[in-house]
């Protein structure tokens, strides 16, 4: 599979989301996909290097390097990215419970289904994000309840089934950049400031 998502976002908003979501599943000490993560580090758009140092709060350390950016700016929005995942990696911990072993697996086994396309998947993602969402009150931000159960789908499913860690790994980049674009811009915009 290609590891470019294509999708209307501009180069700066795959890099953005790709480090996001590539962030959030590295910022779970547990994993069960640790050496397909780092494989895919290796294939994504933006280039990690892949150091594999264990910090001492658990996480693994990597670093992503956008082309076309000063190494300054890069560093700087780099790691505000990283640090927006490790919170919302911290609030997932906590709304974990709320996906149930049986949607992980049925997301898994279509995630597996190599017949089905990249919109079938987005689909299924989405229809599954949507039973989630009405777990939670409607006075609670939409986009962000929506942000985190996404990345914590993707996480599940990915640690269900480690060999469609790629395949989860591009649908979630581009369902967040077709239904979450401007809230991540937001959310890193707003802590660059």
């Amino acid at each position: 599979m290609d590891s470019k998502v294509s999708n209307g976002a501009s180069p700066q908003d795959e890099r953005t989301t790709s480090l996001l979501v590539f962030s959030f599943l590295q910022s779970c000490p547990h994993s069960r996909c640790r050496q397909e993560l780092e494989m895919l580090g290796h294939k994504l758009p933006v280039r990690a290097a892949y150091d594999d140092e264990l910090q001492t709060d658990g996480n693994w350390c990597s670093h992503f390097r956008g082309e076309g950016a000063t190494e300054t700016d890069s560093e700087t929005q780099e790691e505000v990215v990283r640090d927006i995942a490790r919170q919302l990696a911290q609030i997932g911990d906590r709304m974990e419970c709320s996906i149930s072993p049986g949607l992980v697996a049925g997301l898994a086994a279509q995630f597996s289904n190599t017949s089905l396309s990249e919109e079938d998947r987005r689909r299924c993602l989405a229809a599954a994000l949507q039973q989630l969402t009405r777990l939670y009150p409607a006075d609670v931000d939409r986009e962000k309840t929506l942000l985190l159960l996404t990345l914590l789908v993707a996480k599940k499913v990915a640690d269900h089934s480690p060999a469609v860690l790629q395949d989860v790994f591009h649908t979630t980049v581009t369902f967040i950049n077709q239904n979450l674009l401007a809230y991540v811009r937001n959310l890193v915009q707003n802590e660059m400031d």
